[in-house]
This record gives structure tokens, C-alpha cells and sequence, in this order.
């Protein structure tokens, strides 16, 4: 499973122990999901529940659920900041975080008020180290 990770994973990903995901698209902007790993767990995802654009949350805070064939489960605000835009293909096919989690299964997009907590997330390798420890 770990290869297959490593093959798809962003080198630039930062992630959570949570496996929240965040890959930064310009300065102080970020794409959130869910790792690949994750998505493999859950299984065919079927809904996903999203904030709206505008709401403010600080690193922690619950942004929205995840329901799989398997399971329901929150999702992490990996970094405080204000939601600036949603993926609303997520509405219609919540499958793309099956498909490509990294690319069009990507959840929400979040200005940061605060850069310095990506000094906080794992690296991909590291990531992939604490993937390979739980094995």
C-alpha cells in the first residue's frame, strides 16, 4: 500500500496525523483533502458535507464529514484560515476522492492566517514513514 502512496503523493503535500492533506497552489492559498491512504480506508466514498464559502476555523476545528460504504467521519482543519472556495463536484460525484484525491477530489481551499503552521504538518516522507510504522 505504501508504494502505491508514493507513487500518487505530491511531492509538495504537507499532511496531518489525520491524513488531511494540504498542497499550497499561490502564497498563503491551500487545497485541503484527504490523503490517498485515507480514501482507500473509507472505501467508496458516497457524501461528503462541506462548509460554506466565507466561514472562518482554526486549525482543529471540524470542516465538514466524510461518508464511505464503511464509515462517517469528520474532517480536520489541518491550518486556521477562511474558507475561499469549495469543490462543489464533490456535490454530484463524491467519488472523486476515490478517483484522484489529489487533483479533482481535492475539498476545500483556504486562505491561511496563519503560514507558519505549515511548519507544523509532515512532510511526505514523513508521512509515509508513519504510514509504514502502522503496518
Amino acid at each position: 500500500m505504501t508504494e502505491i502512496v508514493r507513487d500518487i503523493m505530491p511531492e509538495e503535500a504537507k499532511l496531518t496525523q489525520s491524513h488531511e492533506y494540504i498542497i499550497a497552489d499561490e502564497e498563503n492559498l491551500v487545497r485541503v483533502g484527504i490523503s490517498h491512504y485515507a480514501a482507500e480506508c473509507l472505501g467508496d466514498v458516497v457524501f461528503i458535507e462541506l462548509p460554506e464559502t466565507g466561514t472562518r476555523l482554526d486549525k482543529g476545528d471540524t470542516f465538514g464529514t466524510i461518508e464511505s460504504v464503511k464509515a462517517a467521519s469528520d474532517l480536520y482543519m489541518p491550518v486556521s484560515g477562511e474558507i475561499i472556495s469549495v469543490n462543489n463536484h464533490l456535490n454530484d460525484n463524491p467519488g472523486l476522492v476515490n478517483d484522484d484525491c489529489y487533483e479533482q477530489g481535492w475539498m476545500i481551499e483556504v486562505q491561511l492566517s496563519n503560514p507558519a503552521e505549515l511548519d507544523e504538518l509532515m512532510d511526505a516522507k514523513a508521512y509515509l514513514t508513519l504510514l509504514e510504522q502502522a503496518q
